[in-house]
């Protein structure tokens, strides 16, 4: 039985855009892969309502993580790490030798201007690692407030920001960073596989000045071929997921961008009354995830066996993220294509399995 997902990814995906993924295949140097790209290219750039230049790749996010580090770091990273996945930009740092600070709170926390502000004044990093959303803790960072900060005080560093559960599902001003990144399987609801990001031109010209910024991870590589070869990638691409992404634009376009903002944020508010009645919000108050709501097991439930009852009714919420949260946390996802009437099923479904 498929269970309907309200995990932070991969996310609920429609039977339609699955289905775009079945058409004929074609070779990605002929002049169908080069239209498929270009109409890809350009449909992100309104999606995400950006002027800066667009890339993807056949990847998973920490892939672009990985390669914007690498394109761009010289002097040093500053790395802000406020739980598991924002601490992988600090873990990536170290894994490719770069010099490399960190900001790190405690889980639920949020990293806030002030506190990039103090280590940026050291003048030790000539870049910036944000997360917009954390997902093992349900906070949503003030990157635009932080990237404001930044622009005022030290117009020089760059800043990379992961939006890979946030960008479709939160808003967030693209055209302030020098990366945001993304990819398919959180609110752009597709299979895992495929990811894109914004690109300030400045960091193609800092890219410029880097040794080493490797094959499949460099940017100018990429916007080489993008260019010359209008819309195709330097390696084979996901030519089947492509096609998804191409339809999936089409009915984000269709909904409207700010009306998938509202239904984000209306999924969110339903869930967090929820919680707050019946449990403890994780996060800080004041910076709660517009697309994952981390919830406070103050009621000492097993989260394990709550899944298996929701398992029944073919539904699927995730337990609390690694060692620190896991049943001492739990997560409910409200991203993608779901609509306001699952989010009350599920909730719902919670309350009879529980007796609430």
């Amino acid at each position: 039985m498929h269970k309907k997902l309200f995990i932070p990814g991969p996310t609920e995906v429609l039977p339609e855009v699955l289905e775009a993924q079945t058409k004929p295949m074609f070779g990605h140097r002929m002049k169908e892969a080069s239209e498929l790209g270009t109409r890809v290219i350009e449909k992100l750039k309104k999606v995400l309502g950006t002027k800066q230049n667009v890339l993807y790749w056949t990847a998973s996010g920490s892939l672009i993580m990985e390669a914007s580090l690498r394109n761009s770091v010289k002097k040093g990273v500053l790395n802000t790490i406020c739980g598991a996945f924002s601490e992988r930009w600090y873990k990536m740092a170290k894994a490719n030798g770069l010099p490399c600070g960190k900001i790190e709170v405690e889980w639920g926390k949020a990293i806030k201007p002030e506190m990039v502000d103090a280590e940026l004044a050291t003048g030790k990093y000539d870049v910036l690692c944000l997360t917009h959303n954390e997902t093992s803790t349900g906070v949503m960072n003030p990157v635009e407030e932080i990237a404001d900060m930044v622009h005022e005080k030290y117009p020089d560093v760059f800043i990379l920001v992961d939006a890979v559960s946030s960008l479709t599902g939160a808003r967030i001003d693209a055209d302030k960073f020098d990366v945001v990144l993304t990819s398919t399987q959180k609110a752009v609801a597709l299979p895992p596989g495929l990811s894109f990001c914004t690109v300030s031109d400045r960091f193609y010209e800092r890219a410029a000045t880097v040794e080493n910024r490797g094959y499949y991870t460099d940017f100018l590589l990429m916007r080489k071929y993008a260019e010359e070869r209008k819309g195709q990638t330097p390696s084979t691409p996901a030519l089947s997921l492509l096609n998804a992404l191409d339809h999936q634009l089409d009915r984000i376009l269709e909904e409207g961008v700010e009306a998938r903002y509202k239904r984000h944020s209306e999924m969110a508010a339903k869930v967090r009354e929820w919680a707050g009645r019946h449990f403890e919000l994780f996060p800080e108050k004041g910076y709660e995830s517009e697309t994952v709501t981390v919830v406070k097991n103050t009621k000492g439930i097993s989260v394990a066996d709550l899944n298996s009852k929701l398992a029944e009714k073919g539904l699927a919420i995730a337990n609390g993220y690694g060692k620190q949260l896991k049943e001492k946390t739990f997560r409910i996802a409200h991203m993608g294509d779901l609509k306001p009437e699952d989010v009350d099923e599920v909730l719902g479904a919670i309350d009879e399995a529980l007796g609430l």
